[in-house]
């Protein structure tokens, strides 16, 4: 018990720096002087970097061992949390997210090996779930934690209050992770696989959060990006289809199940973090909702995964993981539906119900992803697929949350345009009280008013439009989970 509560303290480490910086991002945004697509790279930035690091937790935990590798990622997370909460520039603040990421990201993979390896058969049902029961508590708590310290202190301190957990986190290793059995060979690093993929990320990366603000492909910036992404991103197809020991082995998804699971989990990875980094965001630049309350929004979601996590514990066996997908998904989709019927007015209540939702499918689907993943899988490549799984998932997560403030920014130019062009001297409409209220087009200040509710009414649309986006998105997973082969046949060695 004690390695799996180790393991879980590992893990959530990471999980809550995601949940727990978005309560605060309105007040770093405002304390760095941001616009709120360059305070959006406190999040993409962290969720890039783990894109690009976690990867390597199969090369470290082959070269250094999982437990040194498990000592060194905690330690170097507690510095970089410390630096992030010690932080007085955006850039400053984005550069040691990115090496919070970087240490903290190959834990999960590493952790969730250690507990698929220790507890197997009938055990790893249980253990799964109540791993991810305990992945998601401490998410649930941050949100409300961080928006209390954020609103009543600073939001540098929604860094430091992580700073205790990761020292519990770093004594549990130090106690509970067994060392590694001695290996005569020492992994080596495909630098060529990995240099490749990482520029290509990056890239890809650049281009959706850079694109609206600099006219796309009428700036050679991002004609530059794009056709960096595409070369590095070719050498890297081609390399690791070529290569004895590619840096992501692609031939492990020669594999039924594992290949539904990868792509199952891509599909979850989009719709996993969006919601609690969109209706945060909306809520606070049209209605400047406390950070407290932002922070109970996102704790429902947590609260939802939680309860679903707990029913996990005693039905992950029982039922069949096609039922548990559908189940999981189908709440994404009803959240969706729910959120693409907000508007401006939309009461705090429905926010909170439709998160709920959302976390309810989020507890799941952990359980049902991880035994179809693995259920023919060769043990002996556990982290190597592993680290495939969180790959995908988190550069789904990233790009995802990149292209929903796309369609939010973009569609509001658009809406923008179409409404002002109702606001003139010859529209009728104008020269009735009633409708004007207390506006009117003959002084600076009434054309100001104007401008700022249709700016509003427009932003209101952009948002929209990406919850429709996410509700249109949660309906590609369906055939992939009727495609699903289930009972396993069990890992069978290749002739």
């Amino acid at each position: 018990m004690g390695l799996l509560i180790t393991c879980t303290l590992v893990t959530t480490l990471y999980a809550t720096t995601i949940t727990i910086a978005n309560v605060s991002l309105p007040q770093i945004q405002g304390a760095l002087s941001a616009s709120p697509d360059q305070v959006a790279w406190i999040v993409t930035s962290n969720l890039i970097a783990t894109a690009v690091t976690i990867p390597l937790a199969g090369w470290i935990s082959a070269r250094f061992g999982r437990r040194r590798a498990m000592i060194w990622g905690v330690a170097g997370f507690g510095v970089a949390t410390l630096m992030c909460g010690l932080s007085t520039s955006l850039g400053e603040l984005v550069f040691w997210r990115v090496l919070q990421s970087g240490f903290g990201s190959p834990l999960t993979p590493i952790s969730q090996s250690v507990v698929i390896d220790e507890f197997t058969g009938e055990k790893r049902g249980p253990a799964v779930a109540i791993y991810s029961m305990g992945v998601g508590i401490a998410p649930t708590i941050a949100p409300l934690l961080g928006g209390y310290v954020s609103e009543e202190i600073s939001w540098h301190w929604v860094f430091f209050i992580l700073l205790p957990i990761a020292f519990v986190a770093f004594v549990g290793v130090l106690i509970f992770i067994k060392p590694d059995p001695p290996r005569n060979e020492r992994a080596k690093l495909d630098w060529t696989g990995f240099l490749s993929l990482s520029i290509a990320i990056a890239c890809v990366q650049l281009i959706l959060d850079r694109g609206e603000r600099e006219e796309w492909f009428d700036s050679m910036e991002i004609v530059l990006e794009f056709s960096l992404a595409l070369l590095c991103g070719w050498i890297f197809l081609v390399h690791s289809l070529t290569s004895d020991r590619p840096f992501l082995d692609l031939r492990l998804l020669l594999e039924r199940n594992f290949a539904l699971g990868i792509g199952i989990a891509t599909i979850f990875g989009m719709l996993f973090v969006t919601p609690m980094v969109m209706i945060p965001a909306m809520i606070q630049q049209l209605r400047d909702v406390p950070e407290f309350t932002v922070g109970l929004l996102i704790a429902m979601r947590g609260i939802g995964t939680v309860i679903s996590q707990v029913m996990m514990i005693s039905f992950a066996h029982r039922w069949s993981p096609r039922l548990l997908f559908f189940i999981g998904f189908a709440m994404h989709t009803y959240a969706g539906l729910l959120m693409a019927r907000f508007d401006m007015n939309v009461s705090l209540s429905e926010m909170a119900w439709a998160m709920a939702i959302q976390g309810l499918g989020v507890g799941f689907l952990w359980v049902p992803m991880t035994l179809v993943t693995f259920s023919n899988f060769d043990p002996r490549r556990s982290a190597e697929g592993m680290t495939l799984f969180h790959f995908l998932r988190s550069i789904a997560s990233s790009y995802y949350i990149s292209a929903s403030f796309v369609v939010v920014f973009h569609t509001q130019k658009m809406n923008y345009s179409d409404l002002v062009q109702w606001i003139n001297p010859f529209n009728d409409r104008l020269s009735f009280g009633g409708v004007m209220g207390g506006w009117n087009t003959e002084s600076a200040t009434g054309l100001a008013g104007i401008v700022g509710e249709v700016t509003r009414q427009a932003t209101t649309i952009g948002y929209i439009n990406s919850f429709n986006l996410f509700l249109w998105t949660s309906l590609l997973v369906y055939p992939l989970v009727a495609l699903i082969v289930w009972p396993p046949r069990g890992y069978r060695p290749r002739a």
